[in-house]
């Protein structure tokens, strides 16, 4: 089960609001509230985007460890990647910077 004052605690770290944190969630801010209060649990979907949100492991929002922090998954080079919840634009851009840099690094 969701820990509802971990939530509370890592929203106000992050100085959003519980409006905020409904609007981003496309939930009314009662519904969010009751997330904080144990009133309601969350379904694995919405636990996804409040871990992505907060940037905070989902096994920290159920006190399941005290890690906060989501392991990302390092390449050879030791360089953290989490892309998942980047938009296709986003996504797009860093190609094209990742391919200029490559470019630069071959001419010289």
């Amino acid at each position: 089960m969701l820990n509802g004052e971990r939530l509370k605690n890592e929203r106000v770290l992050q100085n959003l609001t519980q409006e905020d944190m409904a609007n981003k969630l496309g939930i009314t801010r009662q519904a969010y509230g009751n997330y904080e209060t144990g009133k309601r649990d969350v379904d694995s979907q919405t636990l996804v985007k409040l871990s992505n949100i907060l940037d905070v492991s989902v096994d920290y929002l159920l006190d399941l460890s005290e890690k906060k922090r989501r392991d990302y998954k390092n390449n050879s080079d030791g360089f953290k990647m989490d892309f998942h919840d980047w938009n296709k634009e986003e996504l797009q851009l860093a190609k094209i910077v990742v391919d200029g840099l490559r470019k630069i690094r071959i001419v010289k």
